[in-house]
């Protein structure tokens, strides 16, 4: 019988993880996430996980951990923000490259300088091309059911890759909701005991892992990880079936949808400005406005196709994004631009960047971003909003 707690985003990880039975956390704190592995310390301590707690120097050392536990067989767990993700960028790839099952949450932090500690999404998404399996959580609650979600995902033998759920800082990540807390037991028949494949370290079988691949062979190896990645979309949107089925709870798998089925224009966010987004969008409706919110749950897989259905036959599309890639704009924007191209009557999309350094996007903000996008779809360079001119 699951039951409701009142808990930050970052609780929701630390208890998502231990409901899922982890059995290696490596930890090093960087703020805002540290009280996500503070608290799995707590329930290690105390003996209410059975896990293994490492304690290390650094960041990459903590991601180092949980690819020797994961190529061992082990249901591994680690956490980071901003610097600390970039410090153990080395491992980010090793790990996806590897093919090597494990979960880790970034609570997402402007990037310095100048130094900030509150949201941006750029530190997530400059990691798009790690082979890692990438999301972004709206909401507390989803914190939770997300981290049960991945390891059905990462540990499937289909797909194998690593999995990062990112949080807003301190929107998500220190706000606390009440959140409906699943059994163990429910948690268990969900999710089966962690599978070890074939090719993990044993040491009464040794077996050689990441040497030496010559040109004849290593454009084979990331084949497979883009199949993977292929066979990782079919597998979102099964889990988030199966999770709704057994507890009530679905997101859309890929992609949640907010009153689209009718729209004329819709509004692409991730992460928790989307709940912005859907008061938007009610405010609009009722100003006569025709408009829906797709929220992209995954950004890796870049959930093309489900975009494609979504946003075909829209008369313009507003993307809001909280990142930047200077020189290119809008990540989100970008590549959602990318994979409407070639559509028949692909829908005109127009960027807003917004939020930078964790400041607030209003409903008002994303009422503003729609509104202009119905007097003028045209595509342009992206519009900067909230943008304090005064100081330039």
């Amino acid at each position: 019988m699951s039951k409701y707690k009142v808990m930050t985003g970052n609780y929701g990880i630390a208890y998502g993880a231990a409901l899922s039975r982890v059995e290696l956390i490596s930890a090093y704190p960087i703020t805002p996430q540290t009280s996500i592995v503070e608290k799995l310390s707590e329930m290690v301590e105390t003996g209410s996980l059975k896990a293994k707690f490492v304690r290390v120097e650094s960041e990459h050392s903590a991601l180092a951990a949980c690819v020797g536990g994961a190529s061992a067989g082990a249901r591994c767990f680690t956490a980071t923000s901003s610097h600390g993700l970039l410090y153990m960028n080395e491992m980010v790839f090793w790990a996806g490259y590897a093919r090597l099952p494990m979960v880790m949450a970034v609570i997402t932090r402007s990037l310095g300088p100048p130094w900030g500690i509150w949201s941006e999404h750029t530190d997530l998404l400059a990691q798009r091309d790690t082979g890692w399996i990438s999301m972004l959580a709206q909401t507390n609650q989803e914190a939770l059911d997300s981290v049960i979600q991945a390891y059905m995902i990462t540990e499937d033998p289909d797909v194998l890759l690593p999995v990062m759920i990112g949080l807003d800082a301190f929107i998500v990540s220190h706000t606390a909701v009440p959140v409906d807390v699943p059994d163990q037991d429910s948690v268990d028949a969900f999710l089966p005991k962690n599978r070890v494949p074939g090719f993990l370290l044993d040491f009464d079988e040794p077996k050689t892992m990441g040497n030496m691949t010559y040109p004849e062979w290593n454009m084979e190896f990331r084949y497979e990880m883009e199949a993977a990645m292929k066979a990782a979309q079919r597998k979102i949107v099964e889990v988030d079936r199966k999770f709704g089925d057994a507890f009530g709870r679905s997101y859309g798998g890929l992609v949640e949808l907010y009153r689209m089925e009718d729209a004329k224009y819709a509004v692409v966010v991730a992460g928790a400005h989307a709940g912005e987004a859907k008061d938007a969008v009610d405010e609009l409706r009722s100003e006569g406005i025709d408009a829906g919110v797709a929220r992209v749950r995954f950004l890796r897989p870049f959930p093309k196709d489900a975009l494609r259905e979504a946003l075909g036959g829209m008369k313009g599309v507003a993307v809001v994004d909280r990142d930047l890639s200077p020189g290119l704009g809008g990540i989100i924007r970008a590549e959602l631009s990318s994979a409407l191209y070639g559509m028949k009557r692909p829908p005109q999309v127009r960027g807003f960047i917004a939020g930078l350094g964790g400041r607030d996007i209003s409903v008002d903000d994303i009422k503003e971003a729609i509104v202009v996008t119905t007097k003028s779809s045209e595509a342009g360079e992206d519009e900067w909003m909230d943008l304090r001119r005064e100081n330039l």
